[in-house]
């Protein structure tokens, strides 16, 4: 298991920018938000994330050619399901203190959320996973989903 000191840093810079630039998109901004969101890249994300590429490695090894690649890029796109999205979302809801807003609707946006950006997510994840070394995946990954989360602020906006 790892909890590294650079993703703990990185977690804690890159997710909230990209929350932060949905927030003010939105003219939702808050600095309990920003905080908020910091604390999870921090820990959950900077936690969790990378601990599952480590999975990721040690589960394809045995795999080759095209068969690894895929694999690799399905799993990747597995974890960060519509269940990932919606608890990103109610992170969102509770540091924004918008608890009321906080029920099955979440996952419903998420779901939509989740299935729309499926081409996107694909190549970034093989992207991420196929080309990007180990030690930087985090950091990739989490550039990423500050952009997705620009995306999933947007969500309710969109599919709401």
């Amino acid at each position: 298991m790892q909890y590294l000191k650079k993703n703990i840093i990185r977690g804690a810079i890159i997710y909230p920018v990209g929350d932060t630039i949905a927030a003010l998109i939105l003219g939702e901004f808050s600095w309990l938000r920003l905080f908020g969101i910091m604390f999870v890249g921090a820990t959950f994300y900077a936690f969790e994330i990378p601990n599952y590429f480590v999975f990721i490695e040690k589960v394809t090894k045995k795999y080759h050619g095209i068969k690894h690649t895929v694999f690799k890029t399905i799993l990747a796109i597995a974890y960060f399901n519509p269940l990932w999205i919606a608890r990103h979302l109610i992170f969102i809801k509770i540091f924004s203190l918008q608890f009321s807003q906080i029920g099955w609707d979440v996952l419903d946006v998420s779901t939509k959320s989740f299935l729309v950006n499926i081409p996107i997510s694909f190549i970034a994840n093989y992207l991420i996973q196929n080309v990007v070394k180990l030690e930087w995946r985090f950091f990739a990954s989490a550039v990423f989903s500050a952009l997705m989360a620009i995306y999933y602020a947007m969500s309710y906006a969109i599919f709401g």
